[in-house]
């Protein structure tokens, strides 16, 4: 399929503003990662931490279309394997898709993305996820029946879709973690945001994910991988937070990812969505702005 139109995007991680950094609060506020962004040359953000940018619809529409930037999605992280967490996950994930709702402007299609919450014992073993780490049946279950609880109320409530993004330090990192939640949840109701840097450092081809999900893929995070961050990460038995902050997530194109030919492949396969760059700089340790620069130079270099 040809002719797909795919479009580039930012989000504050880029820039520290996210609570993976303990250092998030050094990080440039709302209004200087937003002009940058622009200055950057991308179309769009998402939403990033709750409180970032503005939480009211109409404020947030404004800083956006003095930037022109569109309002492509915002990330939920819910206790999916605990069936009691399911319903304050659901009024967020609702309260989050309202706010993306009203905040974008008519022709943007935002999409709520949702992972399962980070907990410790999988954040130690991040990229190192063994069969004994695995959920039970049980726990399957409701992790199915959770996204699809809330992809149905945020879609009753604001037309909106949800992708799922799998998501290292979580109970669905690795590929067949995904693939299995996959084939239980509803390819009408929950879609996949692919991410390239975790699908990477969960253990997976990010090519062959684009070819194994296909039409699944509703969303994309563009993330690179260092080689030797990832090397040292895995050998050394670093929990996720520490990778995150040694810079496990580096510009485009100077990792492990091969991205020239996930991007084809989903350009072959007529994606028509976003991609959105997540070059996951901590406070202090780089200049996000250059970095977003190089990063939308990478993606134009291929065409995007």
């Amino acid at each position: 399929m040809t002719g797909a139109k795919i479009s580039v995007a930012n989000a504050p991680c880029s820039w520290g503003a996210t609570g993976d950094f303990p250092s998030y609060k050094d990080a440039p506020g709302c209004a200087q990662v937003l002009n940058e962004m622009a200055l950057a040359g991308y179309a769009g953000t998402e939403l990033g931490d709750w409180g970032f940018l503005p939480s009211d619809a109409q404020s947030l529409r404004d800083e956006l279309s003095r930037r022109k930037l569109a309002l492509v999605g915002a990330f939920v992280a819910v206790r999916l394997c605990d069936r009691t967490a399911h319903p304050a996950g659901e009024e967020l994930a609702v309260r989050t898709a309202r706010l993306l709702a009203g905040g974008a402007a008519a022709h943007d299609a935002p999409c709520l993305v949702l992972a399962d919450e980070a907990n410790a014992g999988r954040m130690r073993v991040a990229g190192r996820v063994m069969a004994e780490h695995a959920l039970s049946d049980e726990q399957w279950r409701a992790v199915a029946q959770g996204a699809e609880r809330i992809a149905r109320a945020v879609r009753a409530a604001t037309g909106l879709r949800t992708a799922f993004h799998h998501h290292a330090g979580t109970y669905i990192e690795t590929p067949d973690e995904l693939a299995r939640l996959m084939e239980r949840t509803d390819p009408d109701l929950v879609g996949l945001c692919l991410d390239t840097g975790h699908y990477t450092y969960g253990g997976g081809d990010a090519l062959e994910a684009v070819r194994r999900f296909g039409e699944r893929i509703w969303h994309v995070h563009a993330k690179d991988c260092d080689r030797g961050i990832f090397a040292c990460a895995l050998a050394d038995g670093w929990d996720y937070s520490r990778a995150v902050c040694s810079r496990l997530f580096c510009e485009l194109g100077r990792g492990v990812v091969d991205l020239t030919a996930v991007l084809s492949e989903l350009r072959r396969r007529g994606y028509n969505g976003w991609i959105v760059v997540e070059d996951e700089v901590a406070p202090g340790t780089g200049v996000p702005l250059d970095s977003a620069r190089r990063d939308r130079e990478f993606l134009r270099g291929l065409g995007f």
